[in-house]
């Protein structure tokens, strides 16, 4: 290119930037700033409501945890998720409204449109629609989807002022939409857990396995059960006294084969913190261990009522395996472990240490009468005796023992020698004393049990 046609490509430039940067009065530059603005604030709101409507349950309960000022604020406009939303579109309308307008006047000042306009508009069309999309839309939502609780702390006040704000119009927009709801909406069937266990039971045919059916009816039922209904109660808990010797100690983790065991000062009321062994395992050989410094505190302790489902969830954000359950006066119930809480779902757990269920303590005397513990549980007595395990749901109460089974039967701590008669089946009491049953007599009396060829 030679020197005469560059300096006029240079001249050229330059007055096609000073037609440019004339267009760009005060008001230009003020709207630019101004829609800069307005499109940063739209980022903002359509972030949050990603953020809110993205809160996993884990970080519903940890905000619940925290209980802070910003936590409760949250947690109290998802209680109206309706409103919120309205609240949200709304504002969001109003602001990209006013880009378009804004955007509209600032092109209309810096261009010439005359014999142009439909392909300025085009053009404005297209750049506005650009940025809002990756500015106001798709950047703000990719970043609140990676950090929700973040984001909702950030803007939860914004939106509190502008549900306040736009009150009126959020509640015309809930209100008509419940009433094309009630007219033209779905209608909610519920189904009770029992139902749906029993729709599983019917609808599954040859090719779903036994194991398969279990594990569905335990999803079903899964959110029902409360920690009472599966943990290991008081009197089954293997725990050490604190003021044990480090040899009883040891002797204990043997014979119980359990990885984490419960440690009380006098009484098993007073749980002060539990022993994992694989932290005593490497002072096996040390004789004079002072062993209560390695039990882990505090202890988590939670109440007979609580769901197993949450439980779970707790268990993780924690990341322990073993809680103890507390009575409304704060007395040890039993412990639940993750095990426990896992078994609800897949069924039986086994290990090396586990009785398989013909291992447990009974006698058969005949091919009709057999002698069971008190504290056989009643899932492995079916399993046993080849039984429906659902045979005695409607009358074992919240009991999981053999024992437990016939309290709920007989009312109170029956005498020895008391017989209880359950459809074809006879309980005789033959060791028992005032605290607790021993041992229990079964009879079937017309013998329709199928008899376990194994014996």
């Amino acid at each position: 290119m030679e020197d005469g046609d560059t300096d006029s490509y240079i001249s050229g430039l330059n007055i096609l930037l000073e037609q440019v940067f004339l267009g760009f009065g005060m008001d230009t530059l003020i709207g630019l700033i101004i829609l800069m603005v307005l499109i940063f604030f739209s980022g903002l709101i359509s972030g949050s409501e990603t953020a809110f409507f993205s809160l996993s349950p884990s970080d519903i309960e940890t905000l619940k945890l925290r209980s802070g000022k910003k936590d409760k604020a949250i947690l109290s406009l998802l209680t109206k998720p309706k409103k919120l939303l309205a609240t949200i579109l709304i504002s969001n309308n109003f602001i990209n409204v006013s880009i378009v307008i804004l955007s509209t006047y600032i092109v209309a000042n810096i261009f010439d449109i005359g014999a142009n306009a439909i392909l300025i508009f085009i053009l404005q069309v297209i750049v506005v629609t650009s940025v809002l999309l990756i500015f106001g839309e798709i950047i703000p939502k990719i970043m609140s989807n990676k950090e929700p609780v973040a984001v909702a702390n950030l803007m939860v006040y914004n939106l509190k002022f502008l549900i306040w704000l736009f009150k009126p119009l959020s509640g015309l927009l809930v209100s008509s939409t419940s009433v094309i709801d009630k007219r033209f909406g779905r209608k909610n069937h519920n189904i009770s857990m029992s139902d749906l266990s029993d729709a599983i039971e019917i609808t599954s045919d040859r090719s779903v396995t036994e194991e398969e059916k279990l594990i569905l009816k335990g999803i079903a039922t899964f959110g029902e059960k409360e920690a009472s209904e599966i943990m290991v109660s008081r009197v089954n808990v293997t725990a050490i006294d604190k003021s044990m010797s480090l040899e009883d100690v040891k002797e204990t983790v043997l014979k119980s084969g359990f990885s984490r065991i419960p440690v009380f000062d006098e009484t098993l009321d007073n749980i002060m913190g539990v022993m994992y062994i694989k932290d005593l395992l490497p002072y096996a050989n040390n004789t004079n261990l002072a062993w209560i410094k390695l039990v882990r505190k505090p202890v988590f302790f939670v109440p007979e009522n609580k769901r197993i489902n949450d439980l779970l969830q707790e268990f993780r954000q924690k990341k322990i395996h073993l809680a103890i359950v507390v009575d409304e006066y704060g007395g040890t119930s039993g412990i639940i472990t993750l095990e426990d809480i896992i078994e609800e779902i897949v069924g039986e757990i086994s290990d090396e240490f586990d009785l398989e269920p013909l291992q447990f303590k009974y006698d058969k005397l005949s091919e009709s009468r057999f002698v069971f513990e008190a504290k056989t549980p009643i899932v492995d007595f079916c399993k046993i005796l080849h039984l429906d395990d659902e045979k005695f749901d409607e009358v074992k109460g919240e009991s999981d023992s053999l024992g437990g089974l016939i309290l709920e039967l007989q009312g109170k701590i029956p005498e020895q020698g008391t017989t209880i008669d359950f459809e074809n089946m006879r309980f005789e009491v033959i060791d028992a004393d005032v605290r607790k049953i021993n041992r229990i007599k079964i009879e079937i009396i017309d013998n329709k049990i199928e008899e376990d060829t194994n014996l």
